[in-house]
């Protein structure tokens, strides 16, 4: 049984959209945990404001088959391929650790946007704070504490997802 972290995140009908990817996903795999749910300005583009959270489970599919659920829920939440990078988002789920593997394919494991966005950082270093990533020497919570909070601004919000 791997475990595995998600970043989820949304701007468009966030809540919505990130309640029905919980549910989906609560579908889909077991021991289903949560973060605080964080609100961030968007980054890269002018757009309403994202909501984002990290979860972690248990799967005993392959990181190709994760990848490929992943992206048929995210068209079940009407996300369109191909879209710019930097444009709002019905729905966003990205593999970000699959136990302590590394690779390239079908997705760079760690994700990098780990060590550069503090509305993946801050969520996942409070799932697993102690936590070492593959290839880094120092654990999610040492990283978060010695993030440059002022990058990005971003703050918990409450949430209540009735499933769990």
């Amino acid at each position: 049984m791997a475990i595995i972290y998600i970043s989820l995140g949304s701007n468009i009908d966030a809540e919505a959209h990130i309640r029905k990817g919980l549910d989906d996903l609560a579908a889909e795999y077991t021991n289903l945990t949560l973060s605080t749910v964080f609100e961030s300005e968007a980054v890269g583009f002018e757009g309403e404001n994202f909501l984002n959270l990290v979860a972690r489970a248990e799967t005993e599919q392959s990181i190709e088959q994760v990848v490929a659920r992943f992206k048929a829920i995210e068209a079940d939440h009407g996300r369109t391929r191909g879209a710019k990078k930097f444009a709002p988002r019905t729905l966003d789920l990205d593999l970000l650790l699959y136990d302590q593997v590394r690779c390239e394919r079908p997705v760079v494991l760690p994700r990098p946007e780990i060590y550069h966005n503090a509305f993946v950082l801050w969520p996942l270093a409070e799932l697993a704070p102690d936590l070492v990533p593959p290839g880094q020497p120092h654990s999610l919570g040492a990283l978060w504490q010695a993030y440059d909070k002022t990058q990005q601004q971003l703050w918990p919000v409450p949430f209540h997802w009735p499933t769990l």
